[in-house]
C-alpha cells in the first residue's frame, strides 16, 4: 500500500516537531522507501524538515534508511537540508549529514542554493560562528593546497582563508595543525572571536 499525501504531510510534520514514534511507525506501515518520495509544497522532503529544527533522534534513524542522494537534494529554493541545519545552527546535525559515511561527504558544503550562497554562506549570514569554523575545517583545503603546491605540503605552514558574505564583511580564518584562530573585518574594522 503507497503512502497517501496526507500520510506524507503527517509525516513531513513528524519530522518538523521531532516525533520520532510517528516516524518509525510510518516506515513500518509504508517502508522506509517511501521515506524518500514525501515532499511539501516547496519541495522539502524528510530530511529539511528534521534537520532545520535540530531532531539528531529523528536524523539517526533516517539516516540509514533513506537514499543518500536525498542528503543532497535541494528545495525549490535551492536548498539542502545542510542550509537548513547552517542557518538555523544546528552543528551536531551537519557534523551527522556530513560525515554519514554514504553521502556525499564534504561535497555538501560546496551546493549553491538559489540566493548563491552554500551552506558556509548561511552559516556566515546567521553569524553562527562556530559552524562556519567546523565548516571550513572540514572542507577539502589540503587537496586544494596541495594541488597548488605541486604535491608538497609543510603540515606546519597554516592555511588562510577569508570569507565575504551578502553585506560585504569579510571573515577571515586560519587552520593549522595544531589550532584555528578566525576574526571577522567588519569595514576594516578587525575583531577577535570573543567580540563577535
Amino acid at each position: 500500500m503507497a503512502a497517501s499525501q496526507e500520510d506524507n504531510e503527517e509525516l513531513l510534520l513528524s519530522c518538523r516537531y521531532g516525533d520520532l514514534q510517528d516516524v518509525q511507525d510510518f516506515v513500518t506501515k509504508y517502508g522506509a522507501p517511501a521515506l524518500a518520495d514525501a515532499r511539501d509544497d516547496h519541495g522539502n522532503n524528510v530530511l529539511h524538515m528534521t534537520c532545520a529544527n535540530g531532531h539528531v533522534d529523528v536524523l539517526e534513524y533516517l539516516l540509514p534508511l533513506v537514499p543518500s542522494p536525498l542528503l543532497a537534494q535541494q528545495n525549490h529554493a535551492g536548498s539542502t537540508p545542510l542550509h537548513w541545519a547552517a542557518l538555523n545552527r544546528h552543528l551536531h546535525v551537519a557534523q551527522k549529514l556530513i560525515q554519514h559515511p554514504d553521502g556525499p561527504g564534504v561535497d555538501l558544503i560546496d551546493i549553491k542554493n538559489a540566493a548563491g550562497r552554500s551552506p558556509l554562506g548561511e552559516a556566515e549570514m546567521a553569524e553562527w560562528d562556530e559552524g562556519a569554523q567546523w565548516l571550513v575545517q572540514m572542507m577539502n583545503i589540503d587537496e586544494v593546497k596541495q594541488e597548488e603546491s605541486d604535491g608538497q605540503i609543510d603540515p606546519s605552514q597554516a592555511v588562510e582563508i577569508e570569507i565575504r558574505d551578502a553585506e560585504g564583511q569579510i571573515a577571515s580564518m586560519s587552520i593549522n595543525n595544531t589550532t584555528t584562530q578566525a576574526s571577522s573585518s567588519i569595514e576594516g574594522r578587525q575583531l577577535s572571536p570573543g567580540d563577535q
